[in-house]
């Protein structure tokens, strides 16, 4: 997908770039590639990924914990 913008007679560089910037967002050109770059096709792996997270979390809590008994 290709996103044009013509120069008007007379229009400052930074009008022009508002404009473009506008329309890339109206097209949500970046907002599809976002979400095709960061995908995961299987839920396992997004589930693996949560799970690795939570236990990371728990294992900080219990040092923690550990290291404020003393």
């Amino acid at each position: 997908m290709t996103i044009q913008v013509d120069k008007k007679d007379n229009e400052a560089f930074e009008s022009l770039l508002k404009r473009f910037n506008r329309e890339v967002t109206r097209s949500r050109v970046i907002t599809t590639a976002r979400q095709q770059r960061f995908h995961e096709k299987e839920p396992n792996k997004n589930m693996q990924r949560k799970s690795a997270v939570r236990k990371a979390q728990i294992r900080q809590e219990r040092k923690k914990l550990f290291i404020q008994k003393p």
